[in-house]
């Protein structure tokens, strides 16, 4: 079936996008099946924010690359997310799952096994490489065509509160559905997380994009065109990015694990 493709080839894209702006009839598209979501009670909790704005973009672009560069160099960052970190193609094999780091920008190679220590950090800070990834992460984000901003009605979103479950798990479908879309649209999409990781620069960003007192913004994603040659990326069932569903799927009872399903399903007749 061409829709298990779609969601087989879904991917994050962590480079550039093509200058193009995104058409107004992909947004809309885009849009409408967010929106076409499951939701608790049909609570439709979600609203969305679409930036095309070039000065806004700069200005989150220049948020996010800064928040980078401040939690990579206060060492918050490294200590936050340490357990999802991949220095060989080996220990990723294994754990199938965390961010493999065989593409370090070279000021980092001498020393991934001292990224966590001390003496580490104030190598990558003496080196100046909290700025240079964070310069890296700007470039990206203002070169984006468009940015979405993802909120929630706090009608809904209580923290504390079942609803605030419901609410969250509903906004997590409806970007599901934005982001299998953009695979068909020859678009990628991105979250922009690191203004998140530095106190106060969330604020920031709710202040740029005018954030009603009754709406939280609780994403905010880059979107855009790729260059053709990235839009239909082969299907390598190799990946060692996944875990296998004999890692994560049981049988009957959590102490069983599922077998025989570590190679992928073939697609049956609908019919």
């Amino acid at each position: 079936m061409e829709f298990l493709d779609v969601v087989r080839r879904r991917k994050t894209t962590n480079g550039p996008f093509l200058p193009d702006p995104v058409s107004e009839e992909h947004q809309r598209l885009l849009m409408e099946l967010a929106g076409r979501a499951p939701s608790q009670l049909n609570s439709q909790p979600w609203r969305f924010v679409i930036v095309e704005d070039r000065a806004t973009i700069e200005q989150i672009a220049t948020i996010s690359g800064e928040s980078m560069t401040e939690a990579m160099s206060n060492g918050t960052f490294f200590e936050r997310y340490k357990p999802y970190f991949r220095f060989s193609a080996e220990e990723m094999a294994t754990r199938r799952d965390g961010m493999l780091f065989d593409r370090l920008p070279a000021a980092l190679r001498p020393f991934t096994g001292q990224v966590f220590t001390a003496r580490g950090q104030k190598l990558m800070n003496t080196m100046r490489v909290p700025q240079k990834l964070g310069e890296e992460n700007r470039k990206l984000v203002a070169g984006s065509p468009m940015l979405l901003g993802v909120m929630l009605d706090r009608s809904e979103y209580r923290p504390g509160e079942l609803s605030s479950f419901y609410s969250v798990f509903s906004m997590g479908a409806a970007m599901e559905n934005v982001w299998l879309a953009t695979v068909e649209l020859g678009m990628g999409i991105q979250f922009v997380s690191f203004p998140m990781e530095v106190p106060g620069n969330w604020a920031k960003i709710e202040s740029l994009l005018r954030v009603p007192d009754d709406l939280e913004l609780m994403a905010v994603y880059r979107l855009g065109y790729l260059p053709h040659e990235q839009r239909r990326p082969a299907i390598d069932w190799s990946s060692h990015e996944r875990k296998l569903p004999s890692q994560y799927v049981f049988r009957g009872t959590c102490e069983t694990p599922q077998a025989g399903w570590d190679v992928p399903a073939e697609a049956g007749d609908p019919a």
